[in-house]
């Protein structure tokens, strides 16, 4: 232990490094960096806890409302297509999952390096994949250059996979808008967020990409 800092942040080590630059998830090397980071982290030893993005964007909802926000008039649409998503993806392997592979969680010392692991769970490999997509404006072409680094072969079924936990990674993201609503102290437009979000997910299942992918 390096330090404990109250009310409740443990440093381990400090590192010398910068969230990745913009430009590296557009370049091959770069995405082959993050697939093997990723791949790494999906075979390390199991984790105590769980991530399940269609258990917690219910939990995301109950909780608003327990703190008084109102349900997003996009939810119930959303929320029927996931369940569509999960039937779709089936019974799949769980791994350790990060969760959350915004930018400045991720630090580049000259190897990448993942922080911050409030959401880590046991999970799937999808959605910390997509998340990553998601989060960094990955296009087609980078998908299936991030994949083919990933697994070692082009296969469409990881393809379609992502394209559809891709609407899932911005559904958490709505609904962690909606529930820091209600929750969070912090001076911040949460409903924009989650608005924005929102948004992105209906130009997803918009796409011809995910319609494709959607049995």
């Amino acid at each position: 232990m390096i330090a404990f800092i109250e009310p409740a942040c443990f440093v381990a080590r400090y590192i010398d490094g910068r969230p990745i630059p913009a430009e590296l998830p557009r370049e091959p090397d770069g995405l082959a960096r993050v697939a093997a980071v990723l791949r790494r982290l999906h075979g390390g030893p199991p984790m105590p806890s769980g991530f399940d993005p269609f258990r917690v964007v219910e939990s995301y909802r109950e909780t608003a409302q327990a703190h008084g926000v109102a349900e997003p008039p996009l939810y119930r649409w959303a929320k029927d297509l996931a369940d569509e998503i999960e039937a779709a993806r089936g019974a799949v392997e769980q791994v350790p999952c990060h969760n959350d592979l915004l930018n400045a969680n991720l630090i580049d010392d000259g190897e990448i390096r993942i922080v911050d692991w409030e959401y880590a769970g046991m999970g799937d490999r999808f959605f910390d994949l997509a998340n990553f997509s998601v989060n960094h404006g990955l296009e087609d072409d980078h998908d299936r250059v991030l994949l083919a680094a990933y697994f070692g072969a082009e296969r469409e079924d990881d393809f379609a996979a992502l394209s559809l936990m891709h609407f899932m990674s911005d559904f958490r993201e709505a609904m962690w808008g909606v529930v820091q609503q209600g929750i969070s102290e912090h001076d911040f437009d949460f409903a924009a967020y989650a608005d924005e979000h929102f948004e992105r997910l209906l130009r997803t299942a918009s796409s011809a990409r995910f319609g494709a992918a959607l049995p």
